[in-house]
């Protein structure tokens, strides 16, 4: 790698080179990815398997459990949480106005 002093650049060309360089990371993680990918995708079918056989159907991105939704805002219908995670705006705005969960059951 050559070396090259940084302090000559103005902002416009550090910002050019920041960019460019963080393209170039994401590029070579994921050329990164995928020849892991391959190569366990090779090891897996020198064993008789398939990737997918292995780690299960969903190989790719993982799923996000679903909790249906606990509590509703009576004051906007769309709005919904399901008691888990962190909770939404309105819900810190009620309990600091001295309400309590109960309030915005669904079903109740």
């Amino acid at each position: 790698m050559s070396d090259f002093d940084l302090s000559d650049l103005d902002l416009d060309e550090l910002k050019k080179l920041h960019k460019e360089t963080g393209a170039a990371i994401q590029n070579y993680e994921a050329r990164r990815r995928q020849d892991a990918l391959a190569a366990a995708e090779a090891a897996a079918k020198s064993a008789g398997f398939s990737l997918k056989d292995l780690i299960g159907a969903s190989a790719g991105k993982p799923t996000k459990s679903i909790n249906p939704p606990k509590y509703r805002n009576p004051d906007d219908q769309t709005q919904t949480w399901s008691g888990r995670g962190r909770q939404p705006q309105w819900i810190k705005d009620a309990l600091a106005a001295n309400k309590s969960l109960d309030d915005f059951l669904i079903g109740k």
